[in-house]
């Protein structure tokens, strides 16, 4: 039997505007488990783990943050004592981002971690996955990477591996981007839903330390993201999203391409890429030797629309396995 398991990056905006938290995380995220609650399905949230520890670094100088940590630490516990699985997402940023006593001032120069040096890594995997465990206990042992910027892997692995992170779901078939921010490329990852991996995690290796559990991807059209445009700017109230910040900017040739030529996407119930979730799905069962159907939101950009989408798909695959990353719990 196949699986279906429902993924969250839980995180603000990381543009000149990261919004509040209010409406990027806690709203939408309540929203969200009300739906889910409906039908007893779990999701996995990959908190932004560098945005709490900041908080608690800073909580004492500003009672605003004070508020935000208790607030958002109250719900990620709540999540976890439901069951949803709470999992590591990490946006090294958050090193170097300031508060102002009114606002964020998000610094991107070092948006990977791979630009830090390791002893730094070690110790951001460190305090990123203790502040959750303090939080929620020991459950932390996957990790998704902020921007999909996982690459090289050999620069991050000693880390992830020392403080038992085993099990990485960053990567989607033909995922590529390079900007100033971004680098990724899995063109040439294995045709599979699950493998084992220890250097490079588009290289299988059998008996390697990590496992992969990739996103699940779906082919679009150009016509598909002149839609998405037109829906975001006319859409009515019914397609705007939760989050109230602003994205930081992408590639403009990754934009020009998308717009032009036949690309691959992530398997999303965010905004109006949850139109596609069913047509994803029939094409994941056709292939019998798939496993996991990994869908992927953020709760900032979801939107009523989005969120009527996925209702309707669990109702419709009420029947089917759905499972939280923690059923890969000690698959060492």
């Amino acid at each position: 039997m196949s699986n279906i398991l429902i993924t969250l990056d839980y995180e603000l905006f990381f543009g000149s505007k990261v919004g509040t938290l209010e409406n990027c995380i806690l709203t939408p995220t309540s929203k969200l488990v009300d739906i889910l609650n409906r039908y007893g399905v779990k999701a996995t949230f990959f908190v932004d783990s560098g945005y709490l520890v900041k908080l608690k670094e800073l909580k004492g100088q500003f009672p605003v943050l004070e508020k935000e940590y208790e607030a958002i630490s109250s719900q990620i516990k709540s999540l976890d004592r439901d069951g949803h699985s709470i999992q590591l997402h990490i946006h090294p940023h958050w090193e170097d981002s300031t508060f102002n006593g009114k606002r964020w001032i998000i610094d991107t120069k070092r948006y990977r971690l791979h630009q830090f040096s390791d002893s730094q890594i070690d110790d951001i995997v460190y305090r990123y996955k203790r502040v959750l465990t303090n939080m929620v206990g020991d459950k932390i042992f996957a990790y998704r990477a902020g921007g999909w910027c996982i690459q090289p892997f050999a620069k991050i692995k000693n880390a992830l591996k020392k403080h038992n992170i085993y099990l990485d779901s960053t990567l989607f078939k033909n995922g590529k981007n390079d900007s100033h921010t971004h680098y990724f490329n899995f063109r040439g990852m294995p045709e599979k839903t699950e493998w084992r991996f220890e250097d490079d995690p588009l290289e299988e290796k059998e008996d390697g330390f990590f496992k992969e559990i990739p996103i699940s991807d779906y082919r679009l059209s150009p016509l598909f993201f002149w839609k998405l445009v037109y829906f975001k700017k006319f859409g009515g109230a019914e397609h705007q999203t939760f989050g109230d910040g602003l994205a930081a900017g992408g590639s403009q040739l990754d934009k020009l391409r998308m717009l032009t030529r036949y690309t691959h996407s992530v398997v999303s119930i965010d905004g109006y890429k949850s139109s596609f979730l069913e047509k994803a799905y029939h094409s994941f069962l056709k292939r019998r030797d798939y496993k996991n159907f990994v869908i992927i939101g953020h709760p900032k950009s979801m939107s009523q629309y989005s969120l009527k989408k996925l209702e309707r798909f669990i109702l419709k695959n009420k029947n089917r396995n759905y499972i939280t990353i923690r059923s890969f719990e000690n698959d060492l």
